[in-house]
């Protein structure tokens, strides 16, 4: 038997999931139509429309549908990025904010408050630094017109002090003015009104990071929670998935199969570096280290770490539980 789906994933190339957009590696018995699509515009239309058959999604706002019940997705377990969200907050230098407890009180930018990113850096600064989402006045860049609030009928929770980016202006234009003070993670280039920023403020003389090593942090949490953060999982329609279950194994499968085709194409050209020497013996455990792991054994503790994250800074009404969001087959991944 075979399915044909349509199949759209954002963030390309990602090389882990280049294999399955170019054709390279096919699920069984699957025949996919694979498009890419810059990944606010791509959850925008299927919060909105239902567009593709299978996409990647935001954890952030698909906690949030699943929440209100009756979600048309299930979830596979395959995590398409990830990032230390919170350790790459900009800050202006003349704002007084010299470490992170100076946070408190400023105008602090937003490309989307409900977006992953976003819930990431705010549970890390809570947690890490006891910041928590109510001392900082929010500034959010998408406008009602793009912002996937309507879809998922996001409110700013009680406490939450949020205004919307006037749509002539942009959080980097904001940033060099002086409206605002911080940007907790800085999205910005060409994608529209999505994200209107244009301005590289990563080299900006009146700007700066507020951790110097960003590295170093990123590190630092990383050793003290064990928790490297993930903000894209991928969606199957429900309709297809109560039909077909099978089709969300054969999913895994695929992106499990084109992720392990993406590293060995990076220890191939590692290769020849360890050889002469160039790196050092140590670097070949690190080739050989999965970073971005798929299934549930590896990643359910992180699941639930953002579910908690989106019921205490009141995006969801209560803490959304795994097998609510996830296919039940595949719990067992």
């Amino acid at each position: 038997m075979s399915s044909k789906l349509s199949l759209s994933l954002g963030f390309g190339p990602n090389p882990r999931s280049q294999p399955i957009l170019d054709g390279t590696v096919q699920p069984e018995g699957i025949e996919l139509a694979c498009s890419e699509v810059g990944a606010g515009e791509l959850f925008h239309r299927q919060l909105t429309h239902q567009e593709f058959d299978v996409s990647e999604m935001s954890i952030s706002s698909l906690l949030l549908i699943t929440a209100q019940g009756n979600s048309p997705w299930v979830a596979v377990p395959i995590f398409t990025t990830r990032t230390f969200y919170g350790t790459q907050t900009i800050v202006r230098r003349d704002a007084g904010i010299e470490q992170p407890s100076d946070l408190k009180g400023k105008r602090v930018g937003v490309n989307e408050y409900q977006q992953t990113a976003a819930l990431w850096a705010r549970g890390f600064f809570q947690h890490e630094y006891g910041i928590a989402p109510t001392d900082v006045e929010w500034f959010m860049e998408r406008t009602e017109e793009y912002s996937h609030q309507g879809a998922t009928g996001f409110e700013p929770p009680p406490g939450v002090r949020m205004s919307h980016i006037p749509a002539e202006s942009s959080m980097g234009q904001m940033m060099v003015e002086g409206s605002l003070d911080a940007i907790y993670h800085y999205f910005w280039g060409s994608a529209g009104g999505m994200n209107r920023s244009t301005i590289d403020l990563f080299h900006h003389d009146g700007m700066r990071m507020l951790f110097p090593d960003t590295e170093a942090e990123s590190t630092r949490y990383y050793e003290k929670t064990g928790v490297f953060p993930f903000n894209h999982t991928v969606i199957l329609r429900r309709s297809i998935y109560e039909a077909h279950p099978w089709v969300a194994r054969n999913l895994l499968e695929a992106f499990e199969a084109a992720k392990q085709r993406s590293y060995a194409a990076a220890r191939a050209l590692a290769q020849p570096y360890l050889a002469t020497g160039l790196l050092p013996p140590a670097a070949r455990s690190a080739t050989a280290t999965d970073l971005f792991p798929y299934g549930m054994a590896a990643n359910r503790e992180v699941v639930e770490l953002a579910a908690r994250y989106s019921h205490e800074q009141g995006l969801t009404p209560r803490e959304v539980a795994v097998e609510e969001v996830f296919a039940a087959t595949l719990l067992d991944s």
